[in-house]
């Protein structure tokens, strides 16, 4: 029988959340933006919510495509405050407005949002040995430094605590327990993902 994490429960949804997204890494922009926008969402809630109205949530905004999202006006905001397939709250509705423009500029000055939000772990997953649940921290220096940048450049709803939780669902940080059998499957996967960038770094040196 496999191990894991003890927080997956056993709603069939959730558990395929465990298994197959949360701690994987992400480097689509568009991905990304769904994940800071939902974690956003999620703040006071909790997470099986949001994976319950994912799919409605994708429907009101238009696939969170962030140039789509950015030309959110008064008329847009009225019409999600009355779906009931996502979260009715207009600061957060408005906050995933004000953030899609913001992730838009972090393109435009570096190019892609993943280049930017990688820097913070040092291009890579940092690969956690938490034993249990209560050894999960709720924070960390690397998301208290991601959620300064983030509300500089104009981001909401990016506390630290939700800038943590979004780097554990895109993979920054591997967070499995040890005996999650996701644990070393993700740490693997880190593994051969330094040797080929080291392998990389090698034929460009020789080239």
């Amino acid at each position: 029988m496999k191990r894991r994490c003890d927080w997956s429960g056993t709603d069939p949804l959730y558990v395929k959340y465990h298994d197959r997204e949360w701690g994987v890494p992400v480097h689509d922009d568009r991905r990304l933006f769904e994940m800071l926008i939902l974690e956003g969402a999620q703040a006071g809630l909790s997470w099986l919510t949001i994976l319950k109205k994912r799919e409605a949530f994708r429907e009101a905004f238009d696939r969170f495509d962030p140039s789509r999202v950015a030309e959110y006006d008064g008329r847009k905001i009225r019409e999600l405050l009355r779906n009931p397939g996502i979260i009715r709250n207009r600061l957060k509705i408005q906050a995933a407005v004000q953030n899609a423009k913001a992730f838009l500029e972090v393109v435009d000055e570096l190019g892609s949002f993943d280049r930017y939000i990688w820097r913070f772990v040092g291009g890579k997953p940092i690969q956690n040995r938490r034993a249990r649940l209560k050894d999960i921290p709720a924070r960390t220096e690397e998301s208290d430094a991601l959620s300064k940048d983030l509300k500089k450049r104009g981001f909401k709803f990016v506390g630290s605590t939700i800038c943590y939780a979004f780097m554990q669902a895109v993979g920054m940080v591997n967070d499995h327990v040890v005996e999650c059998f996701r644990h070393k499957d993700l740490n693997r996967r880190g593994r051969r993902a330094r040797r080929d960038k080291n392998g990389q770094g090698l034929k460009a040196q020789g080239a």
